[in-house]
């Protein structure tokens, strides 16, 4: 639902190290364009995919990707919705079980606590979404109230739906949710 002068709210997009993440730039634009104030935050491989200059251009903001020292600022203002994609294999097990080793994990296991609404979009080879730790993660995620949008039955190239419809998905999650902004 869009709050006062058609914002949204403020959206976090959480990246990981897969090969989706290089266009991470159109989901960014996307959100901005349905009225999301977006800020990126990547897992420390997940930087390595993703165009860092253009992201901070389109946002206005630095993308994160590692803890702030003490003394820095925090910077993020509170998130009304988040969207995890790509989303690997191993930062989907270490979220499901709380082990906030890196800023992007930590950040996702925080915004739990606190109700966000969270879409995950998995991106994952065929034989790790078959492995019994991404099934009981996935299935953790769900319960704990994270939208998981993932098909384990489409073909390894099919697995990661465009952004157009990430966004479609993260406004189901929203819902009729109020934005704080």
């Amino acid at each position: 639902m869009e709050g006062l002068n058609g914002v949204r709210g403020v959206l976090y997009v959480v990246a990981c190290a897969a090969p989706a993440a290089a266009d991470l730039h159109g989901l960014v634009r996307l959100a901005q364009e349905s009225g999301w104030r977006v800020h990126v935050v990547t897992t420390p491989m997940g930087a390595r995919f993703v165009d860092v200059p253009e992201l901070e251009r389109l946002t206005g903001d630095r993308v994160r990707s590692v803890y702030r020292m003490p003394g820095e600022p925090k910077g993020l203002p509170p998130a009304d919705a988040v969207i995890v994609a790509p989303a690997t294999f191993n930062t989907i097990n270490k979220w499901a079980n709380g082990i906030a080793d890196t800023f992007a994990v930590g950040l996702l296991c925080e915004v739990m606590g606190f109700g966000v609404p969270i879409l995950a979009v998995p991106l994952l080879k065929d034989a790790l979404a078959r492995h019994l730790a991404f099934g009981r993660s996935f299935n953790t995620l769900r319960e704990m109230g994270v939208r998981v949008l993932f098909d384990p039955t489409a073909p390894p190239d099919a697995r990661m739906p465009s952004w157009e419809r990430v966004v479609e998905e993260l406004h189901s999650v929203v819902g009729g949710r109020h934005s704080q902004g």
